[in-house]
């Protein structure tokens, strides 16, 4: 375990949403996979073809119906954090409905708690069982044809590689996809949503590390993976990131790094130029990548560099904290950021959004507790876009 003491960079960040490595010894996987070769820098994007229905799934920015979430309470898996958690998760319920409808998943036993906690604004429903609350992973991924279709499709969760139970999420998906009466589909790969990122417009990104995975896609190579992603999504090509392998229970999931705010347009948080961990290296190789990559369409990307923050300077002392100010979350008329107690860089990450949202309120929230967790805001949020 890091010395708490010891300055926080992105090098402390959680190994694992709930400290997994030490208790699986999955360091020696991440290395072995390192030494594989599967970590060089290779070609930025794999073509592969788009599905046929018509059916894509939409940048983040598009209207939304409403936003989905989750209502964690189980203390085998949160412990004495369960409470900052839930706090975290009915503050940015709340905030997000301000702006549109928010339906919050809950188990039966946990409904009144989640009822009393995120207020009359936000519907829970208690017909969806669930084990967690990172919505972003376990539910649909929402599909629309630009005249009215809509749908849903699945990403197979498997409990982030079968480290953590997940029998009620696996099948979050596609009990909401029924609750709404949309046709479902599960995906031709392994994997979760915040391991994707689309642009609306036939590009993707992603991490090799989490889906190039023997725990998630054992017998599918990068360009079947690719192929697999691009049906599901209706997309052309796949930005391929390194990512970095068996330090965090994702594997390192490509939204807590870089985004796609726009079409063409893409979006890197970067680390301190004093930092050289295996995140801060990641990350500058994701925004060389992006920087010198065309979209499936042949365009340029215009790519923003979000600063992060000083973790000597943030609010948690917690070694395992992760703060990512790129894993916001678009909804109509707002951006919902977090805020870690770095007042120059929450101040800069702010501006920064707002500049790439001009139309758009950014609101900043204090999500210590998912930040602890791994997480962030993106992370337990889930768009409907509207058909």
């Amino acid at each position: 375990m890091t010395d708490r003491s010891a300055p926080r960079t992105p090098s402390h960040r959680p190994l694992g949403r709930r400290s997994f490595l030490a208790a699986t010894g999955l360091a020696a996987a991440g290395a072995a996979w390192a030494a594989s070769g599967a970590g060089r820098a290779l070609a930025a994007a794999d073509p592969a073809p788009a599905a046929a229905s018509g059916l894509a799934v939409p940048i983040d920015t598009v209207a939304h119906t409403r936003t989905w979430m989750a209502w964690p309470d189980s203390t085998d898996v949160w412990g004495p954090k369960l409470p900052d958690v839930q706090a975290n998760i009915a503050l940015i319920a709340r905030t997000v409905a301000q702006y549109e409808p928010v339906t919050l998943c809950a188990n039966p036993a946990g409904a009144p708690a989640a009822r009393s906690t995120c207020g009359p604004s936000v519907t829970v429903l208690d017909t969806i069982p669930v084990d967690d609350c990172w919505m972003r992973d376990t539910g649909p991924v929402f599909r629309t044809d630009g005249a009215g279709g809509l749908d849903a499709i699945g990403t197979n969760f498997n409990g982030w590689g079968n480290r953590q139970p997940h029998g009620r999420d696996a099948l979050v998906a596609e009990r909401i996809a029924a609750h709404l009466g949309v046709p479902f589909t599960a995906a031709g790969f392994v994997g979760e949503g915040g391991a994707v990122e689309t642009d609306g417009n036939g590009t993707l990104m992603a991490t090799r590390s989490s889906l190039i995975n023997t725990r998630r896609n054992p017998d599918l190579t990068q360009a079947q993976i690719a192929s697999a992603l691009c049906d599901a999504y209706g997309a052309h090509q796949v930005i391929w990131f390194d990512g970095v392998a068996g330090r965090d229970i994702t594997d390192d999931h490509v939204d807590a790094t870089s985004r796609f705010p726009a079409t063409a347009a893409g979006l890197v948080q970067m680390p301190l130029a004093t930092d050289t961990d295996a995140w801060s290296q990641d990350a500058r190789r994701q925004y060389r990548i992006l920087s010198t990559s065309t979209d499936a369409h042949g365009t340029p990307f215009a790519v923003t560099r979000l600063q992060g923050p000083d973790y000597k300077l943030i609010r948690s002392t917690d070694p395992k904290f992760v703060a990512a100010y790129a894993n916001y979350y678009v909804c109509n008329g707002a951006v919902i950021s977090a805020q870690f107690g770095d007042a120059r860089a929450d101040a800069a990450a702010k501006a920064t959004l707002q500049r790439l949202f001009p139309d758009r309120v950014v609101e900043q929230l204090d999500i210590d507790g998912l930040g602890a967790g791994g997480g962030g805001i993106h992370c337990v949020t889930q768009q409907q876009p509207r058909p």
